[in-house]
């Protein structure tokens, strides 16, 4: 076994206990954090790949952005564990139906993948280009603006509904929280907050009441 693959299989057995652990984990902040160690990983094994831009994409995209705006919406919305651990075992068997289907796709999409009968699309176009210079971001980009379109725009669509159901999720008002309205603070008058009282400028001295006050007076 040569360094590249010792490296794969490290790298691959890091990514399958992170992935583990976001799933285990019972603080959602430490499955974030696991999260970003798996996309980490990740984008290693991409770099062994020869897959440099979707490598620095993944670390830049969701490292750097996805991941840090998910962990400030988890501590920001405060989840309370105790109530969803209440339900668990009233949505395992349809969590547990929809794992599965899942798994089954994306395994006849691998074993499919694999099979070898189907000449890579990329190969076709080094074979094609005699001389010239392989860059797999070109064909990346060829890729994902032709064949591929339609289904980026859609995750594009997804992206932008996931941000306005996070940005939805903190702006619920808090009862521990002072809140002030903008348009009511622009509405306010001088006479709602200030209530000018007339006085007298100054009062004449008391008369004295007794005798001796009258003396001390004197």
């Amino acid at each position: 076994m040569d360094l590249k693959t010792g490296f794969f299989y490290f790298f691959s057995l890091v990514l399958l206990f992170a992935s583990t652990r976001v799933i285990l984990a019972r603080n959602p902040v430490h499955a974030v954090l696991y999260l970003m160690l798996a996309f980490s990983q990740a984008s290693a094994i991409w770099l062994l790949l020869q897959a440099e831009f979707l490598a620095i994409a993944l670390v830049l995209v969701y490292l750097g952005a996805v991941m840090v705006l998910f962990l400030f919406v988890v501590m920001m919305i405060d989840v309370d564990v105790e109530a969803l651990r209440k339900g668990f075992w009233k949505h395992f068997p349809l969590a547990a139906f929809v794992g599965v289907l899942i798994a089954l796709e994306m395994a006849a999409v691998l074993l499919g993948g694999f099979r070898g009968d189907v000449e890579p699309r990329g190969a076709a176009s080094v074979a094609g280009q005699a001389g010239q210079a392989y860059s797999n971001t070109r064909e990346l980009g060829v890729l994902l603006y032709t064949e591929y379109l339609y289904p980026l725009e859609i995750a594009a669509v997804l992206l932008l509904v996931a941000i306005i159901a996070a940005i939805a999720l903190t702006l619920r008002r808090r009862k521990d929280s002072r809140y002030l309205d903008p348009s009511d603070q622009v509405r306010v008058r001088a006479g709602d907050r200030l209530d000018i009282v007339k006085m007298a400028a100054s009062k004449p001295a008391a008369a004295p009441t007794t005798a001796a006050d009258a003396e001390k007076t004197a």
